[in-house]
């Protein structure tokens, strides 16, 4: 199968090269853990697992990297999806600081990939985050301070309007924070990278092999799929929001949400660097963010609108063009080359779900848009507990408070759009 057929049409599926070999499961296997999924969560897992000596079979329902893993806007975040302010006041300072050293180490996690284990992915340092409001850079200003002073974060620093205005060709923006801890890479490529890895260290793993129910079986957990199944001891679900209807447990609290990007034309250096004059990745303050950043050829890879739906519009790169001419109205003749939807998934309080659901099954989903840097680290935390080495940090993740989405089964989405819907309508007031 090509990989134009075996993936979304996408500026990521157009220049990743080739995908990693490996072939759809057929007939019975065994294993210690299958792990359900084959995204950053789903490959991370199977990676340290097989690296701890355990037997992993790793079952994905399309091709590995096809959901969210290879569609993402590639930025590089440093923390949690809520800001340590927010973290303080929910879960208290004591709680607040360990998610934020996990956070630090999933950052750390990260390079490991890049630089240890042959993720090579077109790595760029920066994420510059901007406020659409001159309201809001006050509080930026004094976040800046808080990570700078209580959690010695000194790679962040705040940037004054003039600077941002200096970096980023918009008139849309009047303050934000430098992070040169973040940054951005090409997403399939990371997952490639990591699934490669995988298979190295003896992970098996099964593109085109959708799991299909869950059974026990001899005090085991059976797992079909259409050509076959998996006999194994434990089973890891990483589906994040591409779950529909496997796991009831998992999708009363994690939704997914869809996401649009757009990739222009080449402009040249000299063209991209008019945009973003260092090349940072940017992300800006509204409810439904704008995050854009240049390609290593030059592009503008620009993500803006979200639905509640699977089912993609007519026109995804007409309905993002709409959103980057907010922000850069000197493109309105640019050509866009690309345009693809991705399923991110959300939690109620955007809070990741990291944790046992059922007996011998463990989930890793709700990443909230972070899950570049935080879902493949996840995957390393079960897999370390699951093969008895550490589960300290696995057991703070699983002891957060994650609610059911209100509504019940029925109820959920209405009740998501509406909400989701009046901090749209608040982000233009």
């Amino acid at each position: 199968m090509s990989l134009a057929a075996a993936y979304p049409s996408s500026w990521y599926a157009a220049t990743a090269g080739p995908p990693p070999a490996a072939a759809p499961l057929a007939g019975a296997q065994t294993a210690d853990v299958c792990v359900v999924g084959g995204g950053y969560a789903g490959l991370s897992t199977a990676l340290h697992l097989a690296r701890a000596g355990m037997a992993v079979v790793l079952l994905e329902q399309a091709q590995l990297g096809w959901g969210a893993s290879g569609r993402n806007g590639g930025q590089v975040h440093v923390g949690m999806r809520r800001d340590q302010e927010w973290l303080e006041r929910r879960l208290g300072p004591e709680t607040a600081m360990a998610l934020w050293r996990i956070a630090l180490d999933a950052r750390d996690h990260l390079d490991w990939l890049i630089t240890g284990q042959g993720a090579d992915c077109d790595f760029v340092p920066g994420h510059l985050h901007v406020d659409h409001k001159p309201r809001i850079v006050a509080d930026t200003r004094r976040h800046v301070a808080l990570m700078n002073e209580r959690y010695d974060h000194r790679s962040l620093r705040f940037v004054d309007r003039e600077e941002v205005r200096a970096r980023v060709a918009s008139h849309d923006y009047h303050g934000g924070m430098l992070d040169m801890r973040g940054g951005h890479l090409h997403a399939l490529k990371l997952a490639f990278g990591i699934a490669r890895a995988a298979l190295g260290a003896g992970a098996r793993l099964h593109p085109a092999s959708p799991a299909t129910g869950f059974a026990r079986q001899d005090g085991r957990w059976r797992v079909e799929t259409p050509a076959g199944h998996v006999l194994a001891d434990r089973v890891v679900i990483a589906g994040n929001g591409y779950l529909r209807g496997l796991v009831p447990a998992v999708e009363a609290r994690v939704m997914p949400i869809a996401n649009y990007i757009a990739v222009t034309e080449p402009f040249g250096e000299a063209g991209a660097r008019a945009l973003i004059r260092d090349g940072e990745a940017v992300s800006d303050s509204r409810f439904v963010v704008y995050y854009f950043r240049t390609t290593a050829d030059h592009r503008l890879l620009f993500g803006g609108g979200e639905s509640y739906s699977y089912r993609a519009p007519n026109d995804i790169a007409g309905l993002v063009r709409e959103h980057m001419l907010r922000i850069f109205p000197q493109l309105a003749k640019a050509r866009i080359d690309y345009g693809w939807q991705g399923m991110l998934a959300i939690t109620p309080n955007r809070l990741p779900l990291v944790r046992e659901v059922a007996p011998g099954i463990t989930n890793i989903s709700g990443f909230s848009g972070l899950g570049v840097v935080l879902a493949p680290y996840f995957g390393k935390l079960v897999a370390d507990a699951l093969a008895n080495a550490d589960g300290a940090a696995l057991d703070r993740l699983a002891a957060l408070p994650v609610p059911r989405f209100p509504g019940g089964r029925w109820l959920r989405w209405p009740t998501l759009v509406a909400a989701m819907s009046f901090f749209a309508l608040r982000d233009r007031l």
